[in-house]
């Protein structure tokens, strides 16, 4: 029996296990994560500082919620036009000058933080330049990853961007939270300009990625073929329109400043920012059972209520550690929700279409978070933080609940029998039969270690 027991639990520990493979058999991959993991960690910390030094300068629930109004607008329009530059230009080169860019803003943080009286207007203008550039620079980023890596292993690349990214989000809060508390905004702006310049110098060293067709010219109507292809396909408008509702209801890390000094701990204001990072690394590290499931859409479902829930439930705790508690296995869900959504994306879009619609997808993931501290700041305001972070959880389970009914093809994906996966292994296939030097590499470099990316 004991021993029965024991072989149980080393299956059990194999079947969970993080697959590393990614990072140990593609060098730009590893450039790329690390590069995106120090950029994540300045970054973080510069989203700690900022609400935290604009509660400071207005004492108001809105102002601090309207940071995210401000950064919507670009967003979207950059969000879009980003993904449509990024089917038409060489995306290495928007990476870096995006990240140049992206620099160049937290430099103005970093200059109004240290004149004598700070402006606030400058924590909205940084605060939409930087969501304009980020949203430029992501489509690249994510295109360049789906060529990097062969499809059948995206899944276990997905799952170790999520760990060291989110690993990023225990760091990156905890370091803000104490930074901006004992040394002010300015030493934290000073730490994201640091960063971005590590991060550069990592991303200099990425090798050309070839593309697997020739590039689509950057124009309104490109941009609506993308936007069209999307319209057309339910499975894939499931993914966004879930993660919108999700995020637009229930993320309220604006409020945390305040939620901290309610529950009489507002040092700690790092602890909540870090909770979902914690929960979204523990998913991570337990990701290995993922491989095995086929029901993707069913399973961004259940994530994404289960994220709802937990928010709700967080709101209910009267000690911030219980709070962390919620917001952890809150963070976990949102984890293994973005795994699948981006499996989906990965599994069934062609690359001519890859930068236009991860334009989309960050459009899908980042305007939620926005408008969800919007949201949480304008009813935080009615009825205080707490009504606000409960509320939100609840609305964020009925309105996934109502997009499951809604869109059956969501739900019944199934990445064995879709016919856009199907289409999609299949040109993984056929180009490598004309010559596709490219996939021929992945061949190869697939082949030194015993497996080929179409086994």
């Amino acid at each position: 029996m004991p021993e029965r027991a024991d072989r149980f639990l080393k299956s059990l520990a194999r079947r969970l296990r993080l697959d590393l493979s990614p990072l140990r058999e593609f060098r730009d991959f590893r450039l790329l994560l690390g590069s995106g993991l120090i950029t994540m960690l300045g970054t973080v910390i510069t989203t700690v500082a900022v609400p935290f030094q604009m509660k400071q300068l207005t004492e108001s629930y809105v102002a601090v919620g309207l940071v995210g109004m401000a950064e919507f607008v670009p967003m979207v329009v950059c969000g879009l036009w980003g993904g449509a530059i990024a089917d038409a230009r060489d995306r290495r080169t928007i990476v870096i000058l995006s990240e140049l860019g992206l620099c160049l803003s937290s430099v103005l943080l970093l200059v109004n933080a240290l004149l004598p009286r700070p402006q606030v207007w400058v924590l909205y203008a940084a605060g939409a330049l930087a969501a304009g550039l980020g949203s430029i620079r992501r489509p690249s980023e994510q295109a360049l990853i789906n060529r990097m890596l062969p499809l059948d292993r995206m899944p276990a690349a997905f799952a170790v961007q999520g760990l060291v990214l989110n690993a990023a989000m225990i760091a990156g809060p905890a370091a803000g939270g104490l930074i901006v508390a004992t040394l002010g905004p300015a030493a934290s702006y000073g730490v994201d300009v640091a960063t971005f310049l590590l991060s550069l110098a990592l991303l200099a060293r990425v090798g050309a990625v070839p593309r697997a067709e020739e590039p689509t010219p950057a124009s309104l109507r490109s941009l609506l073929e993308g936007v069209r292809y999307a319209l057309r396909r339910p499975d894939l408008m499931g993914t966004y329109l879930v993660d919108i509702a999700a995020m637009a209801f229930a993320s309220s890390t604006a409020l945390f400043p305040f939620l901290a000094e309610n529950l009489g701990a507002p040092k700690a204001v790092g602890v909540l920012y870090a909770a979902g990072g914690v929960g979204a690394v523990i998913a991570s590290l337990t990701s290995g059972w993922t491989a095995r499931v086929r029901r993707h859409g069913l399973a961004v479902i259940v994530s994404a209520t289960l994220w709802g829930v937990a928010v709700a439930l967080a709101a209910l705790m009267p000690d911030i550690w219980l709070v962390f508690l919620f917001l952890a296995v809150a963070g976990g869900a949102d984890m293994v929700s973005g795994l699948f959504r981006g499996t989906i994306w990965n599994q069934t879009i062609p690359d001519s279409y890859r930068g236009r619609l991860a334009g989309i997808e960050l459009l899908s993931y980042s305007t939620g978070p926005m408008l969800g501290d919007a949201r949480a700041g304008f009813m935080a305001q009615l009825g205080g933080a707490r009504f606000s972070l409960g509320v939100g959880g609840l609305l964020c389970a009925a309105a996934v609940g109502v997009m499951a009914a809604a869109l059956p093809r969501f739900r019944g994906y199934d990445a064995r029998t879709d016919e856009h996966a199907v289409a999609q292994r299949r040109a993984l296939l056929s180009p490598a039969r004309r010559g596709d030097r490219t996939v021929i590499a992945a061949e190869e470099r697939h082949a030194e270690f015993g497996r080929s990316p179409s086994a």
